[in-house]
């Protein structure tokens, strides 16, 4: 006892193990050792010599074999890299087409609102909500198609199906969930908007496949992602409004052939290499002409969905500098520049966005137009039936 108690006051004694049990991180406890082997290292010079190597040996082993418990940290970086394929996939980390899905939502309630009111906040929630989750499912379905064709095209080849980072079958598992959440958000509108609704399903699913064998694959992508157009006016009015709904419907087609024809501009290259067919290649150098003819087009529905609305001035000029933004982006595009392509695709975020607040300040208006309306005066015969009324009849005896 005596030994053990001298050994313990006196570290110098046994450096090494000392210095194991000292040195890590985490201050794991030094390996057990039987007294007696200390006592004889401390007590037999030979012993200590031939002895210590084993000891220390056995020393670093037993502490590499503590476990560990997992830092929180790692735990979040776990399931971040678990679940970012799955997110790319579905284009989180690029909203811009959510944006464009929703803007003719968005339109078409504003619209359907009565005059001298705000657009309805839970309906413009809901669509919000479905704009993300359907935008996320169409790029599921438009990869499953397109997995083959992605990976030879370098703008495309690191996505996640293309690349091997998810495989097919875990991409109808992952879609199945998002038409689930797609649905659960569709069953909060009426029965009318659950039927349109879920009528659209037919050109999501087919649009990916157009672009084998039309060179207007466009003019199919515009018809389903405006289906809002006609869909948003159905929810808060139980029925389509074909004399506003029409118009903005066909509108917005156009529009979506114009940005989606810049943003095809990018992969032009390729698509001539594997056979893919866009209005990009149709078009060709006369882009700009087509684009100017379906820009006029969309003018054009959208004067008329407003006349159809009884729609004000602040209507009208979110149109005007509508028109404006689309003229400047279609002339100064440099369709040979990619990145000029996507930034000039990008920006009409803002186009949906300058027509909205048009239609919410054009309805708004409304109630202060019709209380300034002069009332129609009485005409002649009008006037003296009313006199006629207003005289005291005689009393016959």
């Amino acid at each position: 006892m005596f030994a053990v108690r001298h050994l313990l006051k006196s570290r110098k004694h046994f450096p090494y193990a000392y210095a194991a049990a000292t040195t890590t991180k985490s201050r794991l406890p030094m390996p057990a050792v039987p007294a007696r082997v200390l006592i004889g290292l401390h007590t037999d010079s030979d012993c200590r010599n031939e002895r210590l190597p084993q000891i220390q040996e056995l020393s670093f082993r037993k502490m590499s074999t503590l476990p560990t418990s997992k830092k929180p940290g790692s735990v979040l970086e776990e399931l971040y890299a678990a679940t970012k394929p799955y997110a790319q996939l579905m284009r989180i980390d690029r909203p811009i087409g959510t944006y464009l899905l929703f803007w003719p939502c968005a339109w078409s309630i504003a619209l359907s609102a009565d005059a001298g009111c705000w657009p309805d906040l839970t309906m413009l929630g809901l669509f919000g909500t479905g704009a993300l989750i359907m935008r996320g499912a169409g790029c599921t379905i438009n990869d499953l198609w397109d997995k083959d064709i992605d990976a030879k095209v370098e703008r495309t080849r690191t996505r996640p199906l293309a690349s091997g980072q998810i495989s097919q079958f875990d991409a109808i598992v992952f879609l199945s969930a998002q038409l689930s959440l797609g649905l659960l958000v569709l069953v909060q509108l009426n029965w009318q908007s659950i039927l349109l609704g879920a009528s659209s399903l037919g050109l999501v699913i087919t649009y990916p496949l157009m672009k084998r064998v039309t060179y207007w694959p466009q003019l199919v992508l515009g018809m389903a992602f405006n289906w809002g157009a006609l869909l948003g006016w159905c929810a808060t009015q139980g029925s389509v409004n074909l004399a506003a709904c029409l118009p903005l419907y066909l509108s917005g087609v156009c529009w979506t052939i114009v940005y989606d024809t810049i943003y095809a501009h990018q992969d032009k290259l390729d698509d001539l290499q594997i056979g893919v067919k866009s209005t990009a290649l149709r078009f060709g150098e006369n882009t700009k002409v087509w684009l100017s003819g379906f820009t006029a087009a969309m003018l054009t529905g959208l004067s008329t969905a407003g006349w159809a609305c009884d729609q004000t001035l602040p209507y009208y000029a979110a149109v005007g500098v509508v028109g404006a933004h689309l003229v400047q982006q279609i002339y100064s595009l440099n369709i040979d520049n990619p990145t000029d392509c996507a930034k000039k695709f990008l920006s009409n975020h803002q186009v949906g966005l300058i027509l909205f607040l048009g239609i919410v300040l054009g309805t708004l208006l409304k109630a202060n137009d019709t209380k300034n309306q002069p009332q129609p005066a009485l005409t002649s015969s009008a006037a003296s039936s009313y006199a006629s009324l207003t005289q005291k009849p005689e009393v016959l005896s």
